[in-house]
């Protein structure tokens, strides 16, 4: 499951309104604390006796901490590549490197006796560098990548950067981390940020829990609001839509279907990585037309699927008693995104489910059940052969 984190900055706020926050956060399934080190002023006892409260906070409520450093901090406080103690003495748990240290400090970092985990800037650090990291003996368990957050309006990463990024990141098995932009009133960052802080630039302005599902589509594993303090209301939110849902079945052969599309898959199927997607329905949908599109489980295409739409078709066969009655809708062509159901008219396909990724005709076969639009399309960008897909109510 995707792991959830906030992000705090005790430079702009006092430790006591922070400590409600990560309570609250906590409360609602979120596991990590982000906050940078070298933003806060002070003596390195002061600095180090503030971080060492925020940490022994978000662990007292099962939080993991990963503390943003560079070359310039690690030396006011005290550190070195080759000592990390002052970090080990305030119980870090990550440390987030911000800046270039070659790879023999790397390697000195990811080799520190403390079993401090070391974060990497995905946004900057070229993939192949954290390759060249394992090949010199590090260890992938020690090792996780985390974007940037851009206060700046119109500076954050390029969406399909970000997906390329990602992709390469994975093929190294690294956890990888990205940041979301709260919506609340009133919110504050690092350098007085009034904009968010995302890590994509598209996503900027978009309610919480849709970045969240896009960024996690387009490859996060880890999920931080940049900006604090994000509302209750985004917390659960967030929390709800990034939560799988769980598999469940029709009859014992609705389950012999699924394992016999997660063999043909090869790699099978994974019930934990679900891609969500909300669907605005379009008429007074049937009952069956509810239960196939928003309860179904999974909806999934098989790979062979042509450019013109994505296809589930499980449903088919479970519904093929049921009837789908041809609905008029009297629009010449399917439209980029809508989301179809084949009718009675092809009875051999009646039930499955699709959506559009080029305009096709419509001849009558198909009812329009649905639309997804705005910020939702991103998703079409990143579902591929074998993803479980979710189609969720719009609010």
């Amino acid at each position: 499951m995707t792991r959830l984190g906030i992000s705090v900055f005790p430079d702009m706020r006092p430790l006591s309104e922070i400590q409600e926050y990560v309570a609250l956060a906590a409360h609602h399934g979120f596991t990590r604390v982000f906050s940078s080190m070298f933003s806060v002023d002070g003596t390195s006892e002061e600095v180090l006796s503030l971080f060492a409260e925020l940490n022994a906070c978000a662990h007292k409520h099962g939080m993991e901490v990963s503390l943003d450093i560079n070359p310039e901090c690690m030396e006011r406080l005290g550190a070195t590549p080759h000592d990390l103690r002052v970090f080990a003495d305030i119980k870090c748990d990550i440390l987030r490197m911000d800046g270039a240290y070659g790879q023999d400090d790397n390697l000195a970092m990811l080799g520190n006796p403390y079993g401090m985990k070391i974060e990497y800037n995905a946004s900057a650090l070229a993939p192949e560098h954290i390759e060249a990291l394992v090949k010199r003996g590090a260890s992938r368990d020690q090792i996780l990548a985390c974007h940037n957050f851009y206060p700046q309006r119109y500076t954050g990463f390029r969406w399909d950067k970000y997906c390329e990024v990602n992709r390469r990141l994975q093929a190294s098995g690294v956890r990888i981390g990205a940041f979301a932009a709260s919506q609340a009133p009133g919110t504050h960052g690092v350098w007085d940020a009034q904009c968010g802080l995302p890590t994509v630039e598209r996503l900027r302005d978009y309610p919480a829990e849709l970045q969240a599902r896009i960024l996690v589509a387009g490859g996060a594993t880890e999920v931080f609001f940049g900006n604090a303090y994000a509302s209750e209301e985004e917390l659960e939110a967030v929390h709800e839509v990034l939560t799988p849902v769980e598999p469940h079945y029709i009859s014992d052969a609705h389950r012999a279907m699924v394992e016999e599309i997660s063999s043909y898959l090869g790699d099978g199927l994974d019930f934990s990585a679900q891609k969500k997607v909300r669907v605005e329905p379009v008429y007074d949908l049937t009952p069956v037309e509810k239960t196939i599109l928003f309860e179904y489980f999974p909806h999934v295409d098989m790979g062979d699927s042509s450019e013109w739409i994505w296809r589930s078709r499980g449903p088919r066969s479970f519904f093929a008693n049921e009837t789908i009655a041809p609905r008029r809708y009297d629009g010449e062509y399917f439209a980029v995104g809508d989301v179809v159901m084949v009718n009675d008219n092809y009875k051999h396909y009646a039930g499955e489910v699709q959506v559009v990724l080029k305009s096709i005709e419509n001849d009558g076969t198909r009812n329009l059940v649905g639309r997804i639009s705005g910020g939702e399309l991103l998703m079409l960008d990143v579902i591929v052969d074998g993803d479980i897909v979710v189609f969720i109510p719009s609010r």
